[in-house]
C-alpha cells in the first residue's frame, strides 16, 4: 500500500496499529507519519519504528491520505479545528475514541468528509486484536477495504453499524482488562495452593488462550465447550456452581453495562 498513513497523537494504541500494518509488510515505514508532543517521544518513535515525526499536527493532516485521529476524546475538537482546513479533499478520517461518532466528526470539519469510526483493543500490540469499524455514508466499498486491510495487519476486524458501536467497548475494546482479571485471580488461586507465582501466570494465560480458541475454530457454543469439561459429579461442575452462587456472570453483565453507560456519558461530553 502506497498511501501515506497519518497519525495525528502516537500513543500505545496508535503504535500498536503501526507496528502492526508494518511488521505484516502491508505498509513500508516511510509511509507513515505521525506527530506527537515532546521531542524525547519523537526521537524514540523514530528510532522505534523507523517512522518520519513531527510537532505539527497540520503537516500530518496536510500530508496523510488516511488519517488516525488517536487523541482522547475530549481533544476532538479542538484537534479537529486545528487541522480542518489542512486535510486532503478525498482523506479518510479514523477514529479510535469511545464515544465519537462519525456525525460528531463531519459537524467538527463543517464539510463532508470520509470518516471511519472504529474501536480496536490492546491486544493489537501482539497482532491479535480485535476491531470494530462502522462508517459514514461518504466511504466507498474500494476505500473500506482499504481500511479492513490496514486494520487487519494487526487482528480481526468485523464492521458492524453505527448503532451498535458504543456496545463495542465493553464486549472488545474494554474486555481485554476483565480478562486479565480473571487470570490474576486464576494465578493467585495456583499460589494459593503452593504453585510459583511464575508457573501460575503462564498456566493461566495458556489455558484462557487455548479456551478462546476453541470457540473461534470449532465454531462450538461456549456452553457446549462448558459441558465438554464439566464431568458428573466432578471438580469442574463443583466449580462452576460456586462461579453461578457467587454471581458470575452477573457480575460479567454488570459490569459490561456500566462500560457502556460511561461510553455515552463521554460521548456527550465531547
Amino acid at each position: 500500500m502506497n498511501k501515506k498513513i497519518g497519525f495525528i497523537g502516537f500513543g500505545k494504541m496508535a503504535q500498536a496499529m503501526a507496528g502492526g500494518m508494518i511488521k505484516s509488510g502491508l505498509v513500508n515505514p516511510e509511509n507513515i507519519i505521525a506527530s506527537m508532543r515532546t521531542e524525547k517521544t519523537r526521537i524514540f518513535v523514530k528510532e522505534q519504528f523507523g517512522i518520519e515525526t513531527s510537532s505539527s499536527n497540520r503537516e500530518i493532516a496536510e500530508t496523510a491520505d488516511t488519517l488516525f485521529l488517536a487523541v482522547a476524546p475530549h481533544t476532538y475538537s479542538e484537534v479537529i479545528e486545528e487541522v480542518r482546513e489542512a486535510v486532503k479533499r478525498d482523506v479518510i478520517i479514523i477514529t479510535i475514541a469511545a464515544g465519537i461518532t462519525t456525525e460528531n466528526v463531519e459537524q467538527a470539519f463543517r464539510k463532508k468528509v470520509k470518516v471511519v469510526r472504529t474501536m480496536p483493543n490492546t491486544p493489537s500490540l501482539v497482532g491479535a486484536g480485535m476491531t470494530a469499524v462502522s462508517i459514514n455514508s461518504q466511504v466507498m466499498d474500494e476505500e473500506l477495504k482499504d481500511v479492513e486491510a490496514l486494520l487487519g495487519s494487526f487482528g480481526k476486524v468485523e464492521v458492524i453499524s453505527e448503532s451498535l458501536m458504543d456496545a463495542i467497548p465493553a464486549i472488545s475494546g474494554s474486555s481485554p482488562a476483565y480478562v486479565y482479571m480473571l487470570i490474576e485471580a486464576l494465578a493467585d488461586g495456583g499460589v494459593r495452593q503452593g504453585l510459583s507465582r511464575g508457573q501460575s501466570y503462564r498456566l493461566a494465560a495458556q489455558a484462557v488462550l487455548g479456551a478462546a480458541q476453541m470457540v473461534l475454530e470449532t465454531g462450538k457454543h461456549p456452553g457446549e465447550l462448558k459441558d465438554q469439561v464439566t464431568s458428573p459429579g466432578g471438580a469442574t461442575i463443583a466449580a462452576v456452581s460456586t462461579l453461578e452462587q457467587e454471581r458470575f456472570r452477573g457480575a460479567v453483565l454488570a459490569a459490561m453495562d456500566s462500560c457502556t453507560e460511561k461510553v455515552k456519558e463521554l460521548g456527550k461530553k465531547k
